[in-house]
């Protein structure tokens, strides 16, 4: 699959609800302390779009993504569970 966006991918997966497709790729962030507990980078979007990063820092298991999709008012992270239907790891 390879999206043109995404960035040293190591899988894909499919989310449950609604059958959309990430890739995801490890979290070269982990130097700053909003993202160190979450090892991964889920792709959902080109980047710059919208002001976007094209990425959500996340926690990509066999059948379940925990997915950051938001802070609070307090900088915290607003975490939301993707139950995923498929979760395929690429070859090295």
């Amino acid at each position: 699959m390879f999206y043109t966006y995404t960035k040293d991918p190591i899988g894909v997966f499919v989310e449950k609800d609604h059958g959309n497709w990430f890739e995801y790729s490890i979290n070269d962030d982990m130097d700053q302390i909003t993202c160190y507990q979450f090892p991964h980078k889920v792709w959902v979007g080109g980047e710059g779009i919208c002001g976007d990063q094209g990425y959500r820092y996340a926690i990509v298991k066999k059948t379940v993504a925990y997915v950051v999709i938001d802070e609070d008012d307090c900088g915290e992270p607003v975490i939301e569970k993707w139950h995923l239907k498929k979760n395929t790891q690429y070859a090295a």
